[in-house]
């Protein structure tokens, strides 16, 4: 991670972020607010297939488990030494596919769709990137559209494409692959305003019980929960913060706008038969107060996700500090010192 310095390593989020471009071979159809799911599809089936032993008939007590791709990255579970006491650890990635919501992709057309994943020690592209290719192969969506995976690209921080890690044939070995650092030390400048847009449904709870209306402090309890279960798991360990003095100040910061509407929907699993609830809420909220410190990790969990079933894409977040007098700068200019003048 650079010539970062042990105290600063304590106070960054990492990751690796990859672009997944397809071209349809068939007609596609992604229906409204379930992209994610259509994408997820048979990946898990496909993952186990490529990675399990054949004799593997549950990933959550395969004693292979410790060394297996597919068990550590679509099945984590506690092996009863972490203090988190979780029986379901969050899976280390995420899928960004809202933006081929109610989409219908012709014959020949390009699309993509990111996947974001916190595993720094392996993070299993191999895998991902065989899955996905069989699973386009095999059909996307309610039609089982086909399709072909033709390129990979490693994203930076700006999602800019880094480099093509897969070109259609093969991954490109002989290379160590960066993953995107992230600061979650306070802004540099001051902050007193930022609102945030809900782009996926977002569902969060506290006490147990759905909250309808995200007061700051109970969704930066969330993120920061969140980003440092994902840094225990999966990275260099958990964060070393205050965390009742950092919750006590951000439920200082004040809900002053918002202007959220709930969504329901909802998937059928093809295991079970059972339907599963993917709604929560859209749309923006504001907030007010000293956020400087909290900006950092609002930035983070654009990429992380916020709130129930991250994986599929729910709980995805923008960010924008506004500067009334000269225009919205991003939090990511704020974070980085780039903001307007």
């Amino acid at each position: 991670m650079g010539n970062t310095s042990s105290a600063e390593a304590r106070q960054t989020f990492c990751f690796y972020a990859f672009r997944f471009h397809f071209r349809a071979r068939d007609e596609l159809f992604f229906p409204a607010g379930k992209a994610g799911n259509v994408v997820r599809g048979a990946f898990g089936t496909i993952f186990r297939r490529l990675a399990c032993v054949p004799e593997c008939t549950d990933a959550r007590t395969c004693p292979r488990r410790r060394i297996c791709p597919y068990a550590r990255i679509f099945e984590p579970a506690s092996l009863g030494e972490l203090p988190s006491g979780l029986a379901d650890l969050p899976r280390p990635f995420v899928f960004r596919a809202a933006h081929l919501d109610g989409l219908v992709i012709r014959p020949a057309q390009p699309f993509h769709f990111d996947v974001h994943i916190f595993e720094l020690r392996d993070p299993a592209l191999f895998y991902f990137v065989r899955a996905f290719a069989e699973l386009a192969r095999e059909g996307l969506g309610p039609e089982r559209g086909r399709a072909e995976l033709f390129r990979v690209d490693q994203l930076g921080a700006d999602r800019e494409r880094l480099s093509e890690v897969f070109d259609g044939e093969s991954i490109l070995a002989g290379r160590t692959l960066p993953p995107i650092e992230l600061s979650l030390a306070p802004c540099r400048l001051p902050v007193d305003r930022v609102r945030v847009r809900f782009r996926t449904p977002t569902e969060l709870k506290a006490a147990g019980k759905p909250v309808l209306q995200p007061e700051f402090g109970i969704l930066f309890a969330r993120i920061r929960d969140r980003i440092s279960t994902l840094r225990a798991l999966y990275g260099p360990g958990p964060l070393e913060i205050d965390f009742r003095g950092m919750g006590e100040r951000a439920a200082r910061v004040r809900l002053v706008r918002s202007g959220l509407n709930w969504v329901a929907l909802a998937r059928l699993s093809s295991k079970t038969g059972r339907r599963h609830p993917l709604g929560g809420f859209i749309g923006e909220a504001e907030y007010e107060g000293e956020l400087a410190e909290f900006l950092p990790y609002l930035e983070a969990a654009r990429w992380t996700g916020v709130g129930r079933q991250t994986v599929w894409g729910k709980g995805e977040i923008e960010v924008e500090a506004p500067d009334f007098n000269s225009g919205p700068a991003t939090a990511a200019s704020l974070t980085s010192g780039r903001a307007r003048k």
